[in-house]
């Protein structure tokens, strides 16, 4: 693909929260309208098996925008990580550098400071996961009061921007909070307030949207953590996974409506780059922070665990003049790999201690044969969710096996063969038979850590 300053793409870069990888239209799901996004999908590419670097907001956050894993980057949880985020060397910051006119709108949450990071020529966010209604907000340094809904706000600052006249290539980063709940949050990320609903709060205008359709849910929602013991372990005040650990079918209709509520905002940005004749070279990318349980295994909040749903995410990429309209890509890909595609299409050489890979050979054609054999995600446990305390683990993850390994908690590991169990409902670490590919496994996942994704 052509890195000419002369054809160089402007790139928007739309981050969701908290959004898994079947909760679009375009992945699948039954009933969700989600229009818009859906068009980045059916006119470029869609990755059918990404997955975050870290299931967790901030951490994966700042891999998107550094290309690096969290044990290199220092952000591994949602504490306030505000002055490390003012240092990161994000992809934004290499873009500036050579020339493009770049703008963050949006969700930052890396710490409780709202304030304009580098790398930035516009700046408009909230403080730490902000307010989807009327957000007090940061622009370009100065405190201002909106009023509205926040998906709609920041999207129509997004358009604005696109419609503005330049003769430099631009990003535009849309960084949503939707559909994350709100949550109050004291600075050490310990939870301050839960609002009594829950704090998933669409618009009027969607609060009865879906409120007849049957939540689907997988086959997994029955197993309640069945053969995993770090799920099984007994924490005070916290109870044994079960029927009512679960998510409710109001939440994830509330978290659906919230995503319309986006899909509908991000029409008005499509229909600025069609209008200003910018969609043909704009290249679009779609993703989501992590994912979310809808009670598989019993699980709710505890999305940060190494299951499917939390850790699989939408990628969708979508360049008019350089992507065929309507592939699947089945390579793995990662988070970490978003920074480098995005900086070797502008013509910027990625920093040498990257993690990620491009994604150009995938977006050209078909997934070339010496392509990554595998993923790493990684998570460090924190206090924020009892059920979490002590369940820091690494993972890989390869196109049909995944080895869990916990790093605080002695004989609980866990091997799942995808192919044969997608929900992963059966736990093999101590089947027999198993020792060798358990195994290897391991020696994958100690190359991944070693930082080499070279195969």
């Amino acid at each position: 693909m052509p890195t000419d300053s002369a054809i160089r793409p402007n790139f928007l870069v739309v981050v969701l929260d908290d959004v898994r990888f079947d909760d679009l239209g375009f992945a699948g799901h039954p009933f969700v309208q989600t229009p818009s996004f859906d068009r980045v999908a059916n006119e470029g590419v869609q990755f059918t098996n990404a997955f975050a670097a870290i299931p967790l907001c901030s951490p994966n956050r700042a891999s998107i925008l550094t290309g690096q894993y969290p044990h290199s980057h220092g952000v591994i949880d949602n504490t306030d990580r505000s002055p490390l985020s003012h240092q990161l060397l994000t992809f934004p910051r290499l873009l500036r550098r050579v020339g493009y006119e770049t703008a963050f709108f949006g969700k930052w949450h890396m710490g409780l400071d709202a304030s304009p990071r580098p790398g930035f020529d516009e700046w408009l966010s909230f403080r730490g996961q902000g307010t989807y209604f009327d957000p007090p907000v940061n622009e370009n340094g100065q405190r201002r009061e909106l009023r509205g809904y926040a998906s709609d706000l920041f999207s129509d600052r997004v358009a604005e921007f696109i419609r503005r006249g330049r003769d430099r290539p631009f990003l535009a980063y849309l960084s949503h909070k939707a559909v994350h709940p709100e949550l109050f949050q004291d600075a050490d990320g310990s939870i301050q307030h839960i609002p009594e609903d829950g704090g998933f709060r669409p618009p009027q205008r969607l609060r009865r949207m879906y409120e007849d359709e049957s939540v689907p849910r997988r086959p997994n929602t029955r197993s309640y953590g069945a053969g995993k013991r770090a799920l099984q372990r007994r924490i005070p005040g916290v109870p044994p996974l079960g029927p009512g650990t679960g998510t409710p079918d109001q939440v994830v209709r509330d978290r659906l409506r919230i995503l319309t509520a986006a899909d509908q905002a991000f029409a008005n940005v499509l229909c600025a780059l069609e209008e200003t004749g910018q969609a043909g070279n704009t290249l679009v990318l779609l993703t989501s922070d992590h994912g979310y349980f809808y009670g598989e295994h019993g699980l709710n909040e505890e999305r940060r665990l190494a299951y499917e749903e939390s850790i699989r995410v939408p990628l969708a990429v979508r360049w008019p003049q350089r992507v065929a309209a309507g592939r699947e890509v089945s390579g793995l890909a990662v988070s970490v790999d978003i920074a480098p595609t995005l900086l070797r299409l502008a013509g910027a050489e990625p920093p040498p201690d990257i993690h990620g890979r491009s994604l150009i050979p995938l977006l050209e054609g078909p997934t070339p044969s010496d392509w990554r054999r595998s993923v790493l995600v990684e998570y460090f446990s924190d206090s924020v969710w009892p059920r979490m305390s002590s369940m820091g683990y690494q993972a890989v993850r390869t196109a049909r096996w995944k080895y869990i390994r916990y790093t605080e908690l002695a004989g609980m590991d866990e091997v799942y063969d995808l192919r044969n169990d997608p929900y992963e409902l059966r736990n093999l670490n101590d089947a027999p038979g198993i020792s060798a590919k358990r195994a290897e496994l391991q020696a994958e996942l100690m190359r991944l850590l070693d930082g080499s994704d070279d195969s």
